[in-house]
């Protein structure tokens, strides 16, 4: 995410609203050629800001007229985006103060797949998790897999990756895509992006927005070994996923196993 660099409230500011004294915010400009509508993009980039603390609880927003200005886009679109955020909580409307981060920021929100997963530390804090891609390749699809995907002609994408937080391997999930809805995707694995769902959004119009999740344990197979650096018969956690878009239509097939020795299984729902 570009740098925010927007105004921070000192205490005084909190209370009386005056922030005049400020420097101007530096935004980013939100140009053409993503998929995602523009008022979506401008929201996700407010949200994840405030997620990871760049705009913390208690700071005071500029106006939306100075924000409109900083992204190069009109105030309405902003104002959307402004909107949403205030009805789901994250932002907050004061009379003579304007508009406030409230510090209500949930810790698991689809919104927030973006940069974040399943698995939080064992005090609960949020998880950075970086992807290392080991393989994709294109499969015929079986009909097992047609008829999950709803797939009408063409196979699916396989990708194979490890997850990483703090330094260590902590998950490996194999992803099934249908390939008929992802035309030009990537066939190296050195250029497959590393936030798989902010791609399908900005780049084909695909936003997830469900995931239905079966979870049950296991015992460390010799892949699991090998990839999550475990002993022989250590336990996991299996995770079979199917995510969907924002039309109902199956569009992820996942398999995910996960160690959870310094880790635990967070599911936040809103």
């Amino acid at each position: 995410m570009p740098p925010v660099n927007a105004k921070k409230a000192t205490a005084t500011a909190a209370r009386t609203g005056n922030s005049a004294g400020a420097s101007a915010p530096v935004l980013p400009n939100f140009g053409a050629g993503e998929a995602a509508p523009l008022y979506e993009r401008v929201k996700r980039h407010m949200s994840e800001a405030i997620l990871v603390g760049e705009w913390p609880p208690g700071m005071v927003l500029p106006s939306e007229t100075s924000l409109a200005q900083g992204f190069g886009i009109a105030v309405g679109t902003v104002r959307r985006a402004m909107a949403d955020l205030v009805a789901e909580g994250l932002l907050t409307r004061r009379r003579k103060t304007g508009t406030v981060v409230t510090g209500r920021t949930p810790h698991h929100s689809l919104r927030f797949f973006f940069q974040y997963f399943r698995l939080h530390r064992a005090d609960g804090s949020l998880v950075r998790s970086t992807s290392q891609f080991l393989a994709t390749e294109i499969l015929p699809a079986t009909p097992t897999q047609a008829e999950a995907l709803q797939i009408r002609t063409g196979g699916v994408i396989g990708i194979h990756r490890i997850r990483h937080a703090d330094g260590h391997p902590v998950m490996h999930d194999k992803l099934m895509l249908a390939q008929e809805r992802l035309p030009d995707w990537p066939r190296d694995v050195a250029e497959l992006p590393p936030l798989l769902y902010l791609h399908l959004l900005e780049r084909y119009g695909i936003r997830i927005s469900a995931v239905r999740e079966q979870i049950t344990a296991d015992l460390a197979s010799e892949e699991d070994v090998a990839l999550l650096a475990l002993g022989t018969g250590d336990p996991v956690l299996t995770i079979d996923e199917v995510a969907y878009d924002q039309a109902g239509t199956p569009t992820i097939l996942g398999w995910h196993r996960a160690t959870t020795r310094a880790h635990i299984y967070v599911n936040e729902v809103r």
